[in-house]
């Protein structure tokens, strides 16, 4: 079902420096993810708004809905293969009122990435489970194993092979990966990896858009969570920012939640969404929060593509990001009324 009815666009802008969301205090409860993913952010909303739904179900809720309507081809299967043609999904949630963390990375042949990482937070007392034994631990909680490559993703993949497996994330190896495939091996070279990283991958809304969600409660607890199916021709094996807590996302019910989206593989050495929550518990707006995470990366690596999303326990709401001339989020609460798509002007 389609909820073009419910959706109106708006445009906010976030240069570099911060914005203000007029968002009216006690504005509760919410569902806010990245990207405009507005019938994610409606099944969410009816999860906590027509029952007894928790912030963690609705989480939970949201990222199925986008898993299984394969949102822009970055969320769920049939996308972004890796380097040997398979699509495996990352996801987590965590619950802000315990800090309990559930995630799953590199999982393979299961759907449904968000309720598996759901049975972790429910079922075990682990945080992350990856790659074939979090297949294994699915099917034990009764989930079905079933192939994640389409016939798109199938043709997609069997295209850039005949491109000479361009673009790739390998450095510093024979064959030169710059213009041919592998299999590679280590080559010795007298340049180090702090002169070589200046070139970065391109991490855009064709290669990498994970779904980012923070959602409040009727009560006023708080969730968040992630879904993605990674980097487009990653190396096998690799797993990004979104399983990880304060990286891909961070939920704390005495202060509010953040969650990221763009390069994982640089935004996850500075726990962005951690920060964020954590200047916001110092008094900072949501947004200001969101752009001094962001900033904190900037300064590091200027050419980074990505974005932080925070919103307060009140449901304020604002959003950062860099180098991207199409991002968004949306979101819906008793303030806003419709599910809403709000632009965001990034610093470049």
């Amino acid at each position: 079902m389609l909820f073009s009815s419910l959706i109106r666009v708006c445009t906010y802008l976030i240069g570099i420096v911060s914005g203000i969301f007029l968002v009216p205090e006690d504005s509760v409860p919410l569902v806010l993810t990245t990207w405009p993913y507005q019938n994610a952010v409606a099944a969410g909303w009816k999860v906590i708004t027509s029952g007894h739904g928790s912030a963690v179900d609705a989480v939970e809720a949201t990222g199925t809905s986008c898993e299984l309507e394969q949102c822009r081809g970055t969320v769920g299967f049939g996308g972004s293969p890796d380097e040997n043609g398979e699509t495996t999904l990352d996801a987590m949630i965590m619950d802000g009122i315990t800090h309990d963390v559930g995630a799953v990375g590199g999982l393979r042949r299961i759907k449904r990435a968000i309720s598996v990482a759901r049975k972790v937070l429910d079922n075990t007392d682990h945080t992350l489970l990856v790659g074939e034994q979090a297949t294994a631990f699915a099917v034990e909680m009764g989930f079905t194993e079933e192939s994640l490559q389409t016939n798109a993703s199938l043709q997609q993949w069997k295209t850039w092979q005949s491109k000479n497996c361009q673009p790739n994330f390998r450095e510093n190896v024979t064959p030169d990966a710059r213009t041919s495939c592998g299999p590679y091996r280590p080559r010795p070279s007298s340049v180090t990896k702090a002169t070589r990283s200046s070139g970065m991958h391109e991490i855009d809304a064709d290669n990498h858009d994970t779904i980012g969600i923070i959602v409040i409660d009727r009560t006023g607890n708080v969730a968040s969570g992630t879904s993605t199916n990674g980097l487009t021709y990653k190396i096998p094996g690799r797993v990004g920012d979104s399983p990880i807590a304060g990286a891909g996302s961070y939920a704390d019910n005495d202060i509010g939640a953040a969650t990221c989206t763009g390069n994982g593989d640089i935004m996850m050495r500075f726990l962005p969404s951690y920060q964020a929550v954590s200047l916001m518990g110092e008094g900072l707006s949501p947004e200001a929060a969101a752009r001094s995470a962001v900033d904190t990366i900037r300064r590091k690596y200027p050419t980074f593509s990505g974005a932080v999303v925070a919103a307060n326990k009140q449901g304020a709401f604002g959003a950062a990001c860099h180098r991207w001339t199409n991002f968004a989020i949306t979101a819906i609460s008793p303030s806003i009324v419709d599910v809403t798509v709000f632009n965001i002007t990034c610093s470049m």
